[in-house]
């Protein structure tokens, strides 16, 4: 990994600040994506310091606004010739529904439009660094998702879990569908369930009753460590170069997960560009 320039989204805390810090101590370039500067900022200094890789870089991004995300892959092509991994790591869950000055649901837009479109606005940097790796950080709550093609934007009924249940499968069919489309482009295309970790998901929701459900659980989950082992596996493993279109858990391939669906996914493609006002190529 040494020398490979990395990015991480919503790498300041939980499984994203670990997986970053692996890397760094890979010597990999990382490129940590915060919403927060300043919590970001105190991160890369703890990366820094622990891992004595200077090569750390701070940049900021808010995944719910379609402008920031614009703004973030502008600057980063102009800053790095070449990426080599992409984690889509940064997620959130909210109690209510709520709606970003895009028009989307938040919990869609931050969990999946938001990766969808950073993704693409940085596919030609990564297909010209290929071989390279992109990995969707989803969550074992996809099995329980449905998605409605009439309803993305949770606009007939909310509930947050059953919402973040639901996109977490949108982002895992999402990476089936985008693994089929660059076969032979050199870029691999991967889904990772890191397990139920103790992370701020469900201090930050919102709801009373989500807070209180996984502080009950805590003693049951991992630690983000170990949540972030298979995020850092399939970013760095040799066994898994040549590997794509496919869900890991507990650092080995995994059928506990969405199955692909062919046809749910390409729906799901056509109705994201149409969202997203990109062109269909």
């Amino acid at each position: 990994m040494k020398g490979k320039v990395c990015i991480v989204t919503g790498s300041n805390s939980g499984i994203g600040f670990e997986t970053a810090l692996a890397l760094a101590g890979m010597d990999a370039r990382v490129i940590m994506v915060v919403r927060d500067l300043g919590r970001g900022e105190a991160a890369r200094k703890e990366i820094v310091a622990q891992t004595r890789n200077g090569s750390v870089d701070l940049m900021q991004c808010d995944l719910s606004s379609l402008d920031s995300i614009r703004r973030f892959t502008t600057e980063c092509k102009q800053r790095y010739d070449r990426v080599n991994v992409l984690i889509n790591n940064a997620g959130a869950v909210f109690a209510r529904r709520e709606v970003t000055q895009d028009g989307f649901e938040r919990t869609l837009a931050v969990d999946y439009l938001g990766p969808f479109l950073l993704t693409h606005e940085l596919l030609g940097l990564l297909k010209s660094s290929a071989p390279s790796r992109i990995i969707n950080v989803s969550s074992g709550l996809a099995t329980r998702g449905r998605i409605d093609l009439n309803d993305l934007q949770s606009e007939k009924s909310y509930s947050g879990m059953r919402v973040y249940s639901n996109v977490k499968r949108m982002l895992t069919l999402y990476t089936y569908e985008l693994a089929d489309r660059l076969r032979s482009s050199g870029v691999t295309v991967n889904a990772v369930m890191p397990g139920f970790v103790a992370t701020n998901l469900g201090r930050n929701s919102g709801s009373l009753g989500t807070s209180i459900m996984f502080a009950l659980t805590r003693p049951i989950q991992i630690s983000a460590r170990k949540g972030a082992a298979t995020s850092i596996y399939t970013a760095s493993s040799d066994e898994v170069r040549d590997t794509t279109g496919k869900c890991f858990a507990k650092q080995k391939e995994t059928s506990s997960c969405p199955m692909p669906d062919k046809a749910l996914q390409a729906e799901l493609w056509e109705k994201t560009i149409e969202l997203l006002g990109l062109p269909n190529d």
